[in-house]
């Protein structure tokens, strides 16, 4: 089944159907703005990597992982359901990669720049969220560096993993950042953000 087949509008209902928590569409949302951005740069389908990027999470909330095994409950879970429905293996391989526990590498650009983008969005999310005006408008990507060195501000997001993904995908760290913040910007309003 090629990408194309696979329209937002098709994750979206997958994604509402199996997520109520607006926290966490807001996230896959997010991931799904970066995800469309990334793939201009990489000259691929934005319309196929953003779907990739919306899905990622989506059975997060029916099979939370907090033992984080390798080959069941989320991300595997949801990959299973995607894989019968003929969503395309690139897009099952990536969704499994972006957790670094399933051990599945990433291999292609789409699975690196999901992995890279992944934490970095909430992480950006977080940062705007203390700012005055709750915006991104006049974050950069200095600010996020510092606030990734602070362990207690947004404990739950993996610097390592944070690290990694930009390494991964060869770009400095500042680079990935900012690249993330111009996804965001223009739609921080549809993410709770302050208008700019």
């Amino acid at each position: 089944m090629p990408p194309s087949t696979w329209p937002r509008s098709r994750a979206a209902d997958l994604v509402f159907s199996w997520t109520t928590s607006p926290a966490l569409r807001t996230h896959m949302h997010a991931v799904e703005l970066a995800m469309r951005h990334f793939a201009v740069r990489y000259g691929a389908d934005p319309e196929w990597w953003g779907s990739v990027g919306l899905l990622h999470d989506f059975d997060y909330e029916r099979f939370p992982n907090d033992a984080h095994a390798p080959d069941r409950e989320h991300p595997s879970e949801g990959v299973r359901h995607l894989r019968a429905d003929g969503f395309p293996e690139e897009g099952c391989a990536a969704i499994l990669g972006h957790a670094a526990y399933t051990g599945v590498a990433r291999e292609t650009d789409l699975a690196r720049v999901l992995f890279a983008v992944d934490e970095l969005c909430g992480f950006v999310v977080a940062c705007a969220l203390v700012r005055p005006g709750k915006s991104l408008t006049d974050l950069e990507p200095r600010s996020v560096i510092k606030k990734l060195k602070d362990k207690a501000f947004a404990r739950g997001v993996s610097r390592d993993d944070v690290h990694q993904g930009a390494a991964e995908l060869g770009l400095p760290l500042d680079e990935v950042i900012a690249e993330v913040i111009a996804a965001l910007r223009p739609h921080q309003s549809e993410l709770g953000l302050g208008a700019g």
